[in-house]
């Protein structure tokens, strides 16, 4: 089981920023930004790291707000099975950048791209949106697509 993060900043007019993956696992899907940990590595400081990779944005760990943590299974792929600490963040230097890995854009909540994302986004990004803090597992199917099974939990800390 990979240890990873999840990342999404907030703008403070709501706008949360999502990045279409160009390479790799997820390849064309609107997502927050993140990754493995690497070696040595906390999950703030991972999630510091991939954040600058991915977008160009500075943050400081401090600024990271904790909203949840994910259990990703894969049914037909364990070796893609891994959890996830995902963060807000509303605090950030530096401006948005395409990279190598990520097309960022700035999204309204109300206009997400659910269809363009991966299932199971649409049940808990509008609850962390809503406030509430969750904890669950989520289990693709076969194709690695579509959910097998989404069991989550509204939490008061994670």
């Amino acid at each position: 089981m990979r240890p990873t993060t999840l990342c999404f900043p907030v703008r403070p007019d709501g706008k949360l920023l999502l990045g279409r993956k160009k390479r790799g696992f997820g390849v064309s899907k609107w997502n927050g930004f993140g990754g493995k940990i690497e070696a040595g590595e906390n999950f703030l400081q991972c999630a510091v790291r991939e954040l600058r990779e991915e977008t160009g944005l500075i943050a400081k760990e401090e600024d990271l707000e904790l909203v949840g943590f994910l259990d990703f299974h894969f049914s037909a792929s364990s070796e893609l099975d891994h959890i996830g600490f995902v963060y807000f963040l509303r605090q950030w230097q530096g401006t948005v950048q395409e990279t190598e890995e990520m097309e960022p854009q700035w999204f309204d909540p109300a206009a997400l791209p659910y269809d363009e994302m991966w299932k199971g986004d649409r049940t808990w990004i509008p609850m962390l949106l809503k406030k509430e803090k969750v904890k669950g597992i989520i289990t693709f199917a076969e194709d690695n697509e579509n959910l097998q099974h989404l069991e989550l939990y509204r939490i008061d800390n994670v």
